[in-house]
């Protein structure tokens, strides 16, 4: 049986969005909504220390100001952690978990393994502690699901055929943070997962966050969403764009154009309509496919940056 698509946007509010999040969020909206499905907001705030609600207020405006509507905002991760303990204590059950000890530097040293990508892979440093050598830590420890030797694959909208073996190309990875705070990936996949998110829409940057997520899916018995990973972004002169810029900061943007004109821009930069045009998000669906949506690297065109 088909099931109506439902997708979502699930900013940070650390800031102002910057083009990167308007490109990803356009794209995430575009591709539910011309399917006419369910759009879901929900704000990411796993990090109290770096967010607040006002920017989520600045958020949500910003987003109006865009055309980009939601029919539903779910509850902000802050306020599930009693709903994130269940799924912790699933993994725990199923004598999945084990307390890691592991310094930063220890992870990132010279001498430890990472992947082609440059991230670390986990050793597995801590998988096999016995209960002696864990009553010699005098402090509490990240917590980790362990994961096996098996290849996971997915065929992204956008990016095509990507596989990763988790366990020689990821390691075992942290579920629950030192100080008790739960991690994107556990977070996402469960709130992704209750929420019945059919398609996930984000940056290429989150890419290789994919298999561990449908790990955890499989655990949890959710189904397996859709990926489409947008590639980056990039100015006329082939930088990469940054929340340092201040021509990416929507605060900017919005001085200078209108929500048609940026939405233009970056349609025509992502080979979504042939000619550079003003034109809304609602009037774009009706032009949107994964098909046309340029799969490398996107070099903006002059009219965003003419201001700098």
């Amino acid at each position: 049986m088909n099931r109506t698509p439902v997708g979502r946007f699930a900013p940070t509010p650390s800031g102002r969005m910057h083009l990167g999040n308007v490109f990803a969020a356009l794209i995430a909206w575009l591709s539910v909504r011309s399917k006419q499905g369910y759009f879901l907001l929900r704000m990411e705030d796993l990090d109290i220390q770096r967010t607040s609600p006002e920017f989520a207020d600045i958020l949500r405006e910003d987003l109006r100001w865009l055309g980009l509507n939601w029919d539903e905002e779910t509850p902000a991760q802050s306020k599930r952690s009693t709903v994130y303990d269940r799924y912790f204590s699933i993994l725990r059950e199923k004598g999945l978990l084990f307390p890691c000890y592991c310094t930063r530097s220890q992870l990132h040293g010279v001498g430890a393994p990472h992947a082609s990508d440059g991230t670390y892979v986990y050793p597995g440093t801590c998988r096999n502690l016995t209960s002696e050598q864990i009553a010699t830590f005098n402090r509490p420890p990240a917590w980790r699901v362990r994961v096996p030797d098996r290849d996971y694959e997915i065929n992204d909208l956008c990016q095509g055929v990507y596989k990763e073996n988790l366990l020689t190309d990821c390691g075992d990875f942290v579920v629950r943070r030192a100080d008790e705070v739960y991690v994107y990936q556990l977070a996402v996949t469960v709130d992704d997962g209750e929420f019945g998110v059919t398609e996930v829409v984000r940056g290429q940057d989150l890419l290789s966050s994919s298999p561990r997520q449908m790990y955890l899916q499989a655990l949890f018995g959710f189904s397996h969403p859709t990926y489409g990973h947008v590639p980056m972004l990039l100015a006329p002169d082939g930088r990469r764009l940054s929340k340092r810029d201040k021509d990416l900061d929507l605060g900017y943007l919005r001085q200078h154009l209108t929500p048609e004109a940026l939405i233009g821009t970056l349609a025509y930069s992502a080979n979504l309509i042939d000619r550079e045009i003003p034109i809304s998000a609602r009037e774009l669906s009706g032009e949107f496919s994964w098909e046309k949506l340029q799969k490398g690297p996107i070099f903006m065109t002059n009219t965003l940056f003419s201001g700098k």
